[in-house]
């Protein structure tokens, strides 16, 4: 029987990039469901902080080479690669230099945020179904972690729905508790677009703001999983209004509680409901 394949996709994981709870999540679930013998593949993106040297990055050739287009500009990706040999995985990072090659991750020494954040996150989605599609490998669910991989869900529903790679894939989306005030301006739908996405596709994102991001990967997602007690209340009003599965976990569980879950996604049909 073949194994199911999980692929996540995150802005932050540890020991790379620690900013929050979802470097701690992303870390140890994939460990987690590879020990449970499940496929996964983790993507992120390769910022201007995270050291080469001490992580032992290094370029993988094969996988570098493409041109993401965002706002009609191409722009090169480049696949880097590190191990985490305790845990025997393995991770893909995007990087760019006019995009991620900065000292400070999403706001300048002086807390301003980037005002081409809304370029860089549409960079990082498109770059990581196209790494994923030159690695060969479909996944059966993608699962997304963070504000900055939003538009994946949107992108796999629409302008990728028919590409042998993800055509069978479901997609969930885990909620934290994150500190985003900010907002990808009103043209980051625009920008957004890509193949034969319409202004419709992209309306769920709004004018790009921390509801709207999540709203339309939502709007997009087969499932979504809150992580806590403490998750942002327009986020909760959203799935609560949605019909979208809905999976609680808490601090106190144990990963392998995600197997049952995930197991809802390597069958035909979501037909019951998914119990912590």
């Amino acid at each position: 029987m073949a194994k199911t394949k999980i692929l996540f996709v995150t802005h932050e994981m540890s020991p790379f990039l620690e900013l929050s709870k979802i470097s701690e999540i992303t870390r140890q679930l994939p460990q987690a469901m590879q020990e449970k013998g499940y496929e996964i593949r983790i993507l992120m993106p390769r910022f201007g902080n995270i050291n080469e040297r001490r992580n032992r990055l290094h370029e993988v050739i094969r996988l570098s080479g493409m041109n993401i287009v965002v706002d009609n500009n191409d722009n090169p990706l480049i696949i880097k690669v590190a191990s985490i040999p305790a845990a025997r995985m393995q991770v893909y990072f995007l990087d760019n230099e006019e995009y991620f090659q900065r000292k400070h991750v999403f706001c300048d020494e002086c807390g301003k945020f980037f005002e081409d954040n809304n370029e860089r996150t549409v960079f990082f989605c498109k770059g990581a179904l196209e790494t994923v599609k030159k690695l060969g490998w479909a996944p059966d669910v993608v699962h997304c972690h963070g504000w900055m991989s939003t538009l994946i869900p949107a992108y796999l529903k629409t302008a990728y729905k028919d590409d042998p790679t993800f055509k069978d894939a479901k997609v969930i989306y885990s909620l934290y508790k994150e500190e985003f005030n900010h907002s990808l301006g009103e043209n980051f739908a625009e920008i957004a677009l890509t193949g034969n996405m319409t202004a419709d596709d992209v309306a769920p994102y709004g004018s790009g703001d921390y509801a709207g991001l999540y709203q339309g990967a939502l709007a997009y997602s087969d499932a979504v999983v809150l992580t806590g007690d403490d998750v942002d209340k327009q986020l909760l009003n959203i799935v609560k209004k949605s019909d979208i599965l809905s999976f609680e976990v808490d601090d106190n569980q144990e990963f392998e509680n995600y197997c049952n879950l995930y197991e809802q996604f390597s069958s035909v049909e979501l037909e019951t409901e998914v119990e912590a």
